[in-house]
């Protein structure tokens, strides 16, 4: 594979909650199935006024804290992966997963999602997951609670009206890793925007660089269509761009966080190129 194609370096962020354990999960499958060690972090909330009123609080929330690093570094030891875990202390969990992403220089940040899904996305996201899916500057993987490595289909959605060439190409990768087949959707709203929609999948198909890859066009709201094409060809990964610009929530846009609230498989948002990249000398 060529620098451009090669699989993303990989950061699991995770609290080691019964709801991390579908992105502890995969991102560990994923290791072990490159045989590479992982890279994680475990944020965590630093309360100085906790700590200044009530040390011994402080002391037993540091302690276990270690027991969940302990657990989970024992957990990936189980799998036969080397896991280089870090803890990050700071006001905002969120941030610290950020920071951690950037020194690492990861390409893909895998995350947990809520074990419950339905239609208020942001609620059930969470609202750390919510501000890491907004300010990343790499692609994140958010995984369900019992979400699993997958094996059938990878769905691409194709926006026809914010075409971004490398996103077909890097799901191309994430399927053929698993030897998944690899699916594409381009949602029209209307029937007189089919033909749009229709040149933009094609456009796709050719940017995917699979020969076997499939394609359709769907009329209706956007996030409900894609929904039903994941359904109909079993799709087990939904790969979504990000759009929009600006801080917090603007870098998301509505379709993706909506799918991301939705689905029942893992979720890949996109970071467009260059960001998507390995950094220089990786």
């Amino acid at each position: 594979m060529s620098a451009r194609t090669a699989p993303l370096r990989l950061l699991l962020a995770t609290e080691h909650t019964e709801q991390d354990g579908g992105a502890e999960a995969v991102a560990l499958a994923l290791a072990h199935r490159r045989g590479e060690p992982l890279a994680a972090v475990l944020p965590l909330a630093r309360d100085a006024e906790l700590e200044m009123v009530a040390p011994a609080a402080a002391e037993r929330a540091d302690a276990e804290a270690a027991t969940r690093r302990e657990a989970l570094v024992a957990r990936a030891r189980g799998t036969g992966v080397a896991m280089d875990l870090r803890l990050r202390r700071g006001p905002q969990r969120h941030a610290e997963i950020l920071d951690e992403a950037r020194e690492r220089s990861a390409g893909l940040l895998v995350i947990r999602r809520r074990g419950r899904r339905g239609l208020l996305a942001n609620l059930l996201v969470g609202e750390m997951v919510s501000q890491v899916l907004a300010q990343a500057t790499c692609s994140v993987l958010v995984v369900p609670r019992e979400g699993q490595l997958w094996r059938r289909a990878v769905l691409v959605a194709v926006d026809p009206q914010h075409r971004e060439p490398s996103l077909p190409a890097a799901a191309a990768v994430f399927a053929s890793e698993c030897g998944a087949a690899l699916r594409l959707v381009c949602v029209a709203l209307r029937d007189d925007l089919r033909p749009a929609a229709e040149q933009a999948l094609a456009q796709a198909l050719g940017d995917s660089g699979d020969a076997a890859a499939r394609g359709e066009v769907r009329v209706g709201a956007v996030a409900t269509e894609i929904m039903a094409a994941a359904e109909a060809c079993e799709a087990d990964l939904i790969v979504v761009g990000r759009h929009g610009s600006g801080q917090a929530r603007a870098r998301l846009g509505s379709v993706a966080r909506e799918v991301t609230g939705r689905a029942a498989c893992p979720v890949l948002v996109h970071a467009p190129a260059p960001a998507s990249l390995p950094a220089k000398g990786s």
